[in-house]
């Protein structure tokens, strides 16, 4: 796998995956005190919805930035199997 350099949203992504943590490790913890499954559910969403929301703007960054410099210098077939890969993941 190769190594590229960290895009602007990176930062905000990391941010948003931690604080996704920290509400799956409070999920677990109201699951182990027997708390009401609607209170789980609700943040268990929340969770989903963070990790969903990190993925979106990683892989919408990754078709801005990345795909659009394998445009210049590569061969189309490079890109569309770039492009490929990627939205495997939406």
């Amino acid at each position: 796998m190769t190594k590229h350099a960290p895009h602007a949203t990176h930062p905000a992504i990391v941010k948003r995956l931690k604080r996704a943590s920290g509400h799956l490790t409070s999920v677990i913890r109201m699951i182990e005190d027997a708390q009401p499954c609607t209170d789980i559910a609700q943040q268990l969403h929340a969770v989903e919805k963070a990790v969903q929301q990190a993925k979106r703007t990683l892989i919408q960054d990754h078709i801005d930035h990345c795909l659009d410099n394998a445009l210049t210098g590569s061969n189309d077939s490079a890109v569309a199997a770039e492009f490929k890969a990627i939205t495997k993941y939406l």
